[in-house]
């Protein structure tokens, strides 16, 4: 089994830094993608940021050039460095991890709990 904890979330000023972070434990398998998704309240679940295993990454519109998405491999951690925020970054962000299950090579995906972050003026 898979099991994401994720550490960082809380409550920031407009034009602030956070870090998030979330680790991923288990046995049994091959880690193909990492990354951060984020729902704000009446919206839908959006893509933050992702990185491959071979390190390229990708960004939503509304991050890029403010937010970098970076991992390490021992242990398995994916970071999410947020920069210059603002009050539209406001809300729940979920790790995200797709793996290569090494018992039946089936692709699995896993999702964290969630961490608030509240960004005010």
């Amino acid at each position: 089994q898979v099991q994401l904890v994720e550490s960082g979330g809380g409550s920031a000023q407009a034009g602030e830094s956070r870090t998030l972070s979330c680790s991923v434990s288990g046995s049994n398998f091959v880690i193909q993608v990492m990354g951060w998704y984020r729902q704000a309240p009446s919206k839908e679940r959006e893509l933050v940021a992702s990185i491959l295993t071979g390190g390229p990454t990708t960004y939503g519109d509304s991050v890029k050039d403010r937010f970098v998405v970076s991992k390490d491999d021992s242990p398995n951690t994916v970071n999410l460095q947020m920069s210059s925020l603002k009050t539209e970054d406001t809300a729940v962000y979920y790790c995200h991890v797709q793996i290569t299950d090494l018992n039946s090579y089936l692709r699995r995906d896993y999702w964290g709990k969630g961490t608030q972050v509240t960004v005010t003026l």
